[in-house]
């Protein structure tokens, strides 16, 4: 689905994210790790293209970023790590907000918001303003507004940060179902995460792609016992 060759993006003199070449196939759960200032959130900046990058290619299918951006962004959607809801709007009038923004008329966006909040177990507060929310319930209002547009690729940005083991679990779930029906990218601190969700991972340490493969490759190829463990010493260069 995405392949991505040679991307570069500085800021001033640091090198955000350094060069790096990956392909991202269909239907999988794709995580990229690294600690804070590794580049991930750059990358995923750049391959939904709200942040230009500073060399190399981006192609979905045949498409090139470049030149068809905006096609890619009609089937394409993302759920940043901050959560972009109007905290003074009701759950379905945010979710009903964003399918209008994204071109659908009146009656398609309260069809696709009445999925996504049955889908999401939102129904029952479809009409509570945004900021009266749990911290689990707003990150699953943030991703269905990123569903609603039916996406063919949904980027995830650190969708479970900051909510309870049991939202997270929650979330788990949903992410699994949804990888049938499109490709997901998704970046964690949670290794724990990667390791139940990921069919590949890509390791980024100081903006470069440092490992590739699947969970259980990786803690082959660094002989651990857990991805934690692998990610530790892969960065480390233990290898």
């Amino acid at each position: 689905m995405i392949t991505i060759t040679n991307l570069t993006k500085k800021y001033g003199n640091l090198l955000a994210v350094d060069n790096i070449t990956l392909t991202i196939p269909n239907n999988q759960v794709f995580a990229i790790l690294g600690v804070n200032g590794a580049g991930k959130t750059t990358t995923i900046k750049m391959l939904t293209g709200l942040t230009a990058k500073d060399g190399g290619s981006i192609f979905y299918d045949n498409l090139s970023i470049d030149t068809h951006l905006d096609k890619i962004q009609q089937f394409t959607n993302v759920s940043p790590q901050e959560t972009a809801i109007a905290e003074n709007l009701t759950v379905m009038e945010n979710i009903i907000f964003i399918a209008q923004i994204y071109g659908m008329n009146k009656l398609q966006a309260q069809q696709g918001c009445q999925r996504v909040m049955e889908q999401f177990d939102l129904t029952k507060v479809a009409n509570t303003l945004a900021k009266k929310l749990s911290g689990g319930t707003k990150r699953r209002l943030s991703i269905a507004m990123a569903l609603v547009t039916n996406p063919k690729v949904l980027f995830l940005d650190e969708p479970t940060l900051g909510v309870d083991v049991l939202a997270r679990k929650q979330l788990w779930k949903l992410i699994e179902q949804l990888k049938q029906q499109m490709t997901i990218v998704l970046t964690t601190h949670y290794m724990e995460e990667a390791e139940h969700l990921a069919d590949t991972v890509a390791v980024m340490d100081c903006g470069k792609v440092v490992a590739v493969g699947s969970p259980k490759q990786l803690i082959s190829q660094t002989k651990t016992t857990s991805l934690e463990q692998a990610f530790i010493n892969i960065v480390e260069g233990d290898l």
